[in-house]
């Protein structure tokens, strides 16, 4: 019997340790993230209504890593960015979607594909049918609450929302960001384009508030 309670013991510790290992793995990669959607996130009820079925079929997703490593490969201080396109609302789940993936032209052979790999894993639903990944140069800034993104053919100008009236009136908030965030903000768009006309028509918004932002962790 003492034997039994020993080796339950020793059990019940190592699937607590490989828990504990496989916790610290999904959180390993942390950074900061924001993306634009083509519709108003944050409106009145008869603006969201106007675009629901018409608006919000694409979106730049973009992250910037701040530390940890995927299946050993350091990601520290590296970009990526993601277009979406849908013939749907993104925020159908459901809707068939294609993208495109843009990543650091600094980082090495290894480090892209271990970047490709993690949005791969983490976000196969949003990305959908992975139609090109290619190399460029990436700037992401975040300095305060502003936020700007640019790489070859998408770009994003951000700034938060005055007051964060998101925060005080979340019943206008419509939708959900792509990822899951911690501390969600609502941004204000000044501008966001993309023009590679790979994923869908190439389209171009300012002037909304159509951005989500924040801190990603997996």
């Amino acid at each position: 019997m003492k034997r039994f309670w020993i080796v339950t013991f020793v059990l019940m510790s190592c699937a607590g340790a490989i828990a504990l290992t496989s916790r610290a793995e999904n959180t390993s990669v942390k950074g900061d993230y924001v993306e634009v959607r083509t519709a108003s996130v944050f409106a009145g009820a008869c603006h969201f209504n106007g675009e629901v079925t018409t608006a919000g079929r694409e979106a730049i997703m973009a992250w910037s890593f701040k530390s940890g490593s995927w299946n050993g490969t350091d990601l520290a201080g590296l970009r990526a960015i993601a277009v979406v396109s849908s013939d749907e609302n993104l925020e159908n789940a459901s809707a068939t979607r294609r993208s495109e993936i843009i990543l650091d032209a600094s980082a090495s052979h290894d480090q892209k594909m271990a970047i490709l790999n993690a949005l791969k894993a983490k976000y196969a639903g949003t990305l959908g049918e992975i139609a090109s990944v290619r190399s460029a140069p990436i700037t992401f800034k975040h300095e305060g609450k502003f936020y700007e993104v640019a790489s070859a053919e998408a770009a994003i100008n951000v700034e938060a929302m005055p007051n964060d009236l998101c925060c005080k009136q979340p019943n206008l908030v419509w939708y959900n960001p792509l990822v899951q965030l911690g501390q969600r903000k609502v941004g204000y768009t000044l501008k966001a384009a993309y023009s590679g006309h790979l994923v869908g028509d190439n389209w171009e918004r300012e002037g909304e508030n159509s951005a989500f932002y924040g801190s990603f962790a997996f």
